[in-house]
């Protein structure tokens, strides 16, 4: 593994399918819509539903939902400052839905009786 400066970060980006795009380096400075940029410019071709803009993607780290204005140093994690360390972010791909797409759900909404589930505990009392 190369010698990471300081002031960046080392992420590889983990698919739905438990493949990686990187490790790479990313300085402290970069945005995560920048982030977003090299997962979809990087994403393998062969692979089926694979995000179309940096809208379709969403990137976690940590647990979190990361917004497109923070940077790559207010991710950083205690962790990240071991050296050889390297973080992974988890990549989830949300096609946006189109206008026309949303109308069309209405109308099968609408057609169809909406179902109710009920769920009833018969128990002794102690």
């Amino acid at each position: 593994m190369a010698e990471v400066k300081k002031d960046h970060l080392e992420i590889k980006f983990r698919l739905n399918d438990g493949s990686d795009i990187g490790p790479k380096s990313f300085p402290d400075a970069t945005t995560v819509a920048a982030l977003k940029e090299t997962v979809v410019a990087q994403w393998p071709r062969e692979k089926e539903n694979g995000p179309k803009t940096v809208k379709d993607v969403r990137l976690i780290s940590a647990g979190r939902i990361l917004e497109n204005n923070k940077t790559v140093g207010d991710c950083r994690s205690p962790v990240s400052n071991l050296s050889d360390a390297v973080t992974t972010m988890h990549v989830l791909v949300q096609p946006q839905v189109t206008e026309k797409e949303k109308k069309t759900k209405k109308k099968a909404k609408g057609d169809l009786k909406q179902s109710k589930c009920v769920c009833l505990c018969f128990g002794r009392r102690l």
